[in-house]
C-alpha cells in the first residue's frame, strides 16, 4: 500500500474511556472467557463447529418463541451457510456499485445542499437519515415516510439490549462457568430469574416501537411485494416462505447492521477528518482505494461494536500465542472488539493511532475485527465503505468546521458508542456553490 502517512496531531482514538477495561489477551473471570488478543478473537469467530452467536438479544429471541424461523444473525452451520449465500447477491460489490451507487450519489448530494446551505447542522441526525434511505433499498423497507421510520428505529434500538447468561444448562443445573467459578446453585438460580424478568421488562419496553415498525413500514413493504416481487431482501424472504413477524425481525437485524452502524461510522469519520486539516486534505486528494485504506482505519481504531459474545457448543482449545486455554462446551466468550482492534502485538506500534499504512499481522483484515470475522462477517461491509465514501467526498469539501467536540453516549453490554451533538457550520455559506 502506498497511502502516505497521516499527521499524528488529533489522529488517535475519539471515542476512549476512562473505565475501559484491562486485562491480559485472554483470562477466565466470572464464569467467562474474556477475549482481547487479535488473534484470539478472529479464531473464535472462525470457529464454526465449536461456537454460536450469543449476542445482540439472542437469548431472548430463541426462548420467546422457540417456532419461529431464528434470523440469519442468530443462525449457525450449514442453514447460516445456505442463508449467507442467498443474500450474498445483494451485498455484493459489483451489484452495490451498479444498483445502489447512483441512489448513495444523488442522496449524497442532497443532504449536503442542505448542510451547505448554512446555519448550525446536527450531522448524526443527517447521517441517520442517509443510512436508512440506503439499507431500505437494499432491504426492500421503500413504502412508508423515511423520516418517520429513522425515528422510529432510533426509538427501537434506544431501548438496551440483554447480557447473554453465563453457562446455565437449565434451572438450578450449574453449568461450567458456574462450577469454576464457584457460583452456587442457589445464586444460578437468583439469577437466572433476575436475567428472565429483565428481559420481560426489555421486552415490554420493546414492543410498541417494534409494533409501530411493523404496522407502518414493514407491513407495507411486505403488501407490495406480495404484488410485486423485487430484487431485494424482503422479496427474497417471501419466496423462502418465510412468514411476517419473522421478517420484521430480519428487518430488524438489517436495519441494525445497515442504518444505525453505519450512521455511527460515518459521524465517527467526518470527526476525524474535520479535526485535522492535513488528514482530510489527504482524503479527498486520494484515488478510491487510498480513501478506503483511511476509512478502514478509521474503523478500525473506532469499532462501532466494541464486544461480541460467542457461545462454546464443543470444547476448544484457544490459543494466544504460546499459551493455550481449554474452553468447555457451554461456556461463553467474550470477545473484546475495541483491545483486539488495539491489539500491540498484532496490529503495530502506537496502536491508538490512525496510520493506514500499519504492518499488521499476516492474515488480519486493515479493520482488523471491526466487521467480525468467519460466518458472521458482516455481509454488507462493502456497501457500509462505499456509501460511508460517497458522503464524506461530498459533504467535506464544503468550508466545514465542527462547533465543539460531539457527545458520546454508549450502550455499555456491547461498548458501543453513539455520537450526538456532531455539530457543524459552513464557513461563508453564501459564497458556496449550489
Amino acid at each position: 500500500m502506498t497511502t502516505a502517512p497521516v499527521p499524528a496531531a488529533h489522529c488517535v482514538r475519539k471515542t476512549s474511556r476512562a473505565d475501559e477495561p484491562a486485562g491480559r489477551a485472554v483470562e477466565y473471570r466470572d464464569g467467562v472467557w474474556h477475549v482481547r488478543s487479535a488473534l484470539a478473537v478472529r479464531q473464535v469467530l472462525r470457529e464454526g463447529n465449536c461456537t454460536i452467536q450469543a449476542g445482540f438479544n439472542v437469548d431472548q429471541i430463541r426462548e420467546g418463541n422457540p417456532a419461529m424461523r431464528q434470523p440469519i444473525l442468530f443462525l449457525d452451520g450449514p442453514e447460516h451457510r445456505a442463508q449467507r449465500s442467498a443474500i450474498a447477491r445483494y451485498f455484493a460489490p459489483a451489484t452495490v456499485s451498479k444498483r445502489y451507487r447512483e441512489l448513495m450519489e444523488s442522496l449524497a448530494q442532497e443532504l449536503v445542499d442542505e448542510v451547505a446551505r448554512g446555519g448550525v447542522t446536527d450531522l448524526s441526525a443527517v447521517t441517520l437519515r442517509y443510512s436508512v434511505e440506503v439499507a431500505a433499498q437494499v432491504i426492500g423497507l421503500t413504502n412508508s415516510d423515511m423520516g418517520g421510520m429513522s425515528k422510529r428505529l432510533e426509538s427501537f434500538f434506544a431501548i438496551p439490549p440483554q447480557p447473554p447468561a453465563p453457562a446455565v444448562k437449565k434451572d438450578g443445573e450449574l453449568g461450567a462457568g458456574q462450577r469454576r467459578s464457584g457460583l452456587g446453585a442457589r445464586a444460578a438460580q437468583v439469577r437466572s430469574l433476575a436475567g428472565r424478568f429483565d428481559a420481560l421488562v426489555a421486552s415490554a419496553r420493546g414492543a410498541v416501537p417494534m409494533g409501530l415498525f411493523y404496522m407502518r413500514d414493514v407491513r407495507p413493504a411486505i403488501a407490495a411485494r406480495r404484488k410485486e416481487p423485487q430484487e431485494d431482501v424482503i422479496s427474497h424472504l417471501l419466496a423462502q416462505g418465510y412468514k411476517d413477524h419473522e421478517i420484521l425481525i430480519e428487518c430488524i437485524t438489517y436495519a441494525a447492521a445497515g442504518m444505525v452502524t453505519t450512521r455511527e461510522f460515518i459521524s465517527v469519520a467526518a470527526w476525524h477528518l474535520l479535526d485535522n486539516a492535513e488528514l482530510r486534505q489527504a482524503y479527498l486528494q486520494a484515488p478510491e482505494k487510498q480513501r478506503y485504506a483511511i476509512l478502514h482505519e478509521v474503523l478500525r481504531l473506532e469499532p462501532v461494536v466494541g464486544h461480541l459474545y460467542r457461545r462454546a457448543i464443543n470444547d476448544l482449545v484457544l490459543v494466544d500465542g504460546q499459551h493455550e486455554h481449554q474452553v468447555r462446551a457451554g461456556e461463553l466468550l467474550d470477545l473484546y472488539i475495541r483491545s483486539a482492534n488495539a491489539d500491540p502485538v498484532h496490529v503495530g506500534p502506537e496502536p491508538l493511532s490512525l496510520c493506514p499504512a500499519r504492518d499488521m499481522s499476516p492474515g488480519l483484515k486493515p479493520e482488523v475485527m471491526a466487521f467480525g470475522d468467519g460466518n458472521h462477517r458482516c455481509p454488507g461491509s462493502f456497501l457500509a465503505v462505499q456509501e460511508s465514501d460517497i458522503f464524506l467526498q461530498r459533504l467535506l469539501r464544503l468550508p466545514l468546521s465542527l462547533v465543539d467536540s460531539p457527545r458520546i453516549d454508549w450502550v455499555d453490554l456491547i461498548a458501543g458508542y453513539e455520537l450526538r451533538d456532531v455539530l457543524i457550520t459552513v464557513e461563508n455559506a453564501a459564497d458556496v456553490d449550489e
